[in-house]
């Protein structure tokens, strides 16, 4: 806050006693010591009322996010992003509740029941690995690819959440990144552009991107950029660049809406609506007549 009454929102990137030195995403802007009232920390409870935020009832939430840089969105949305960890894997996930909800990948955690989510977080000027191991598988969709979990938190933590895209306005050539774990290297970033965005593929839509994805992406968020996802990354074409693949944020809203049917049992890693190949024919031609009993 000005002295004379204008007020600037930015990222403080650096204080000496004649100036501080803020980020505007574009430049940076240094402001004299004696034209500043105060200085002021935005709280996230602040952040969401500017950015009006709405929550579903179908848990995720929606908000108006202006464009910023890919550096001051990954300042606030890189410690929604957990590795998901497994016997068998690991993958990438994103937080969408404060109660710890979090979406990933069908593949991620195929049959398995024993997972563990890590987050990588900054605490003053050091980062902190926090593990949680309770974590409850809540629904899967393995025709969509989409899991959700339930990460059970200490009643004094609450987690960064990410917001889903409010509309479609997704367009060939606009900028994306992604944040995620590849081979396990936590919150990784990696920026493109969307290359296609409505890639037909076995039956389903992807966002086709030029963002790098490597083992360990899958079940992370591809964002726009206003920090909206726009994704859950899935996979990438092998021995190629630049060819990666993102499902639409519209059918993890649809999965989220219809997660009932799609509901985990305990008894069986492929729990809800299975959608099974149909059986090959035996010959080729035409296909035989049944006939019945009069």
């Amino acid at each position: 806050m000005l002295r004379d009454g204008p007020q600037i929102q930015a990222s403080v990137l650096k204080e000496t006693e004649q100036a501080v030195f803020v980020d505007l995403g574009y430049d940076v802007l240094v402001i004299p010591r004696r034209v500043i009232l105060e200085i002021q920390q935005e709280t996230p409870e602040a952040q969401a009322n500017a950015s009006q935020v709405r929550t579903t009832d179908d848990l995720y939430s929606t908000a108006n996010l202006p464009p910023a840089s890919v550096k001051q969105l990954v300042d606030r949305f890189g410690e929604g992003v957990g590795l998901v960890t497994s016997p068998s894997g690991l993958g990438s996930g994103f937080f969408i509740t404060r109660e710890g909800h979090l979406i990933t990948n069908f593949h991620v955690v195929e049959g398995e029941q024993k997972l563990a989510v890590l987050v990588f977080r900054q605490v003053g000027n050091e980062f902190r690995r926090d593990k949680y191991e309770d974590v409850d598988i809540v629904a899967l969709n393995p025709f969509l690819d989409l899991a959700l979990l339930k990460v059970n938190l200490p009643d004094d933590e609450k987690p960064v959440i990410t917001y889903l895209a409010d509309d479609d306005t997704l367009r060939d050539g606009d900028p994306v990144f992604a944040i995620g774990n590849p081979h396990g290297l936590e919150r990784t970033v990696t920026e493109g552009i969307v290359g296609r965005r409505n890639r037909a593929n076995e039956g389903l839509v992807y966002i086709q991107t030029t963002a790098q994805i490597n083992p360990g992406n899958s079940g992370g968020p591809l964002f726009n950029a206003r920090g909206e996802v726009v994704g859950v990354i899935k996979m990438k074409i092998s021995r190629a660049e630049g060819l990666a693949f993102a499902i639409p944020i519209r059918y993890a809203k649809d999965f989220l809406r219809n997660r009932d049917a799609f509901v985990y049992d305990s008894a069986s890693s492929l729990a809800g609506y299975r959608y099974l190949q149909p059986p090959e024919r035996l010959e080729s031609g035409t296909a035989p007549i049944l006939k019945t009993n009069p």
